[in-house]
């Protein structure tokens, strides 16, 4: 699966604090529907969603909400308890730095910081183990960090039925990134401002428009992922798409 070139991967990053993962870039995904229920390609209902994931309407697809299975509800509840285990010890942050985690865009002001572990990224590709997330989701409401969540992910041709098999698809739904173009070196500038051309937040979403600016065109970048924020008191919140808002106390 080739990578997308590390500045690029920075620049997403940078733009999109909320959504971060290893860098993979797709050419296809079958089966996936682009524009289906709560897809941001399409008309579903993203009441759930807060402003920076909103933000990127036409950029991200979602995994549909599957009826709840019995099971489904103790299988996440589950990864969650396994997940606020793994946590405890990268409460301190420089525990995480020590065991390999790396700080995704120390120099950028980000509403939630990614701590990423590239060896756990390409390890969940084939196996799901929650006591490893690709990265830790930390908050920084004064000087310090703290932790209020993990990120998890999946191989990027990950089937809807793979990712049931992690997570149930009736208690949680996995995102992607899509539809990327990247500015070329002398339009960098149109990835920022109110009304961004270029990036996660731009106005261009499709290959045609992208080439027509002199762009390059990502149909689908990074992996799958999914965010858990085992400290949220109600458990509906526990997989919020908001971004936006501290899940810690």
């Amino acid at each position: 699966m080739p990578r997308i070139p590390r500045l690029l991967f920075t620049l997403v990053i940078a733009l999109a604090p909320t959504s971060s993962g290893s860098a993979w870039q797709m050419d296809s995904m079958p089966g996936m529907d682009m524009g289906g229920k709560g897809s941001k390609g399409g008309k579903g209902d993203m009441g759930d969603m807060g402003p920076s994931m909103a933000a990127m309407a036409g950029h991200m697809i979602m995994t549909p909400v599957r009826p709840k299975q019995p099971g489904d509800e103790e299988r996440a509840k589950a990864v969650v308890a396994e997940a606020e285990a793994a946590m405890e010890r990268y409460k301190d942050s420089r525990n995480a730095i020590a065991d390999g985690y790396v700080f995704a865009n120390p120099e950028v002001k980000q509403t939630q910081y990614h701590f990423m572990n590239e060896p756990n990224g390409i390890a969940a590709n084939t196996h799901f183990d929650p006591t490893r997330p690709t990265a830790l989701l930390y908050v920084k409401p004064h000087k310090d960090f703290k932790l209020e969540g993990v990120m998890y992910t999946a191989d990027p041709q990950a089937t809807e039925d793979d990712l049931n098999q992690r997570i149930p698809l009736s208690i949680a739904r996995w995102h992607e990134h899509v539809n990327f173009c990247a500015a070329p070196a002398d339009l960098t500038n149109e990835y920022f401002g109110a009304h961004p051309k270029f990036g996660m937040f731009g106005s261009i979403k499709t290959k045609e428009a992208c080439d027509a600016a002199r762009g390059n065109f990502h149909p689908y970048v990074f992996t799958w992922m999914i965010h858990v924020f085992p400290y949220e008191k109600d458990f509906k919140n526990v997989f919020s798409m908001n971004d936006d808002v501290m899940h810690v106390k």
